[in-house]
């Protein structure tokens, strides 16, 4: 009965195929070698490695440059000198600089003051007071008032018109100055801590 059983269970086992390599192998022929080298369909050959493009070419920076030039150059070779000598070369050529330098701005400056004058200063006598106009812009305080001063000089050397502002504080004794009027300040010995201006007249009325 063993054997029945063993020669059923053949029976409906189905036949297993050969791997498709062995069959391939099989069908070739002994003699044929396959090359390693030859690239295979799946495997393309792998392109020549192509050059390098300018821009990734290594930009030297300018003490490399020079270091390269050095190593390049050709002719007899300088004696050899010690850290002190070449220090002391170093400071000659630093002051020999500077000297061209000095004469250089010295001889710029004076050709280029000859162009213009500037504003000239205004005369006046001796114990003469200095007399401003501006606009006032604070009146808060108590009989003081700010006056911004618009102050236009042509430069002496560039002739071009600098245009700056000054506040001061200036005395005003009745409160008559409100903010936005023109006004004229004179100045005056110290009246307190800031103020050295005192006030002449109103020229114009703010609207």
């Amino acid at each position: 009965m063993a054997e029945e059983e063993k020669q059923d269970q053949d029976a409906q086992e189905p036949e297993t195929e050969a791997p498709a390599e062995e069959t391939a192998s099989a069908d070739a022929p002994a003699d044929e070698t396959v090359s390693e080298d030859a690239p295979t369909p799946e495997q393309p050959a792998t392109p020549a490695a192509a050059p390098a493009p300018a821009e990734e070419v290594e930009q030297l920076t300018p003490k490399a440059a020079r270091k390269l030039a050095r190593s390049r150059a050709s002719g007899p070779a300088r004696p050899e000198r010690s850290p002190e000598e070449r220090a002391a070369e170093r400071a000659e050529a630093r002051r020999r600089r500077a000297s061209a330098r000095r004469r250089r701005r010295g001889a710029e400056r004076s050709g280029s003051g000859e162009a213009g004058t500037g504003t000239p200063p205004v005369d006046r006598g001796p114990g003469s007071r200095k007399v401003r106009q501006g606009t006032v812009i604070s009146a808060k305080p108590d009989k003081t008032i700010t006056v911004e001063l618009e102050i236009a000089r042509r430069h002496p050397v560039y002739e071009k018109v600098v245009r700056r502002s000054a506040t001061v504080h200036a005395h005003d004794e009745s409160n008559d100055a409100n903010e936005g009027d023109v006004v004229r300040v004179v100045e005056s010995r110290p009246l307190s801590r800031t103020k050295r201006w005192r006030l002449v007249e109103i020229l114009e009325r703010a609207r």
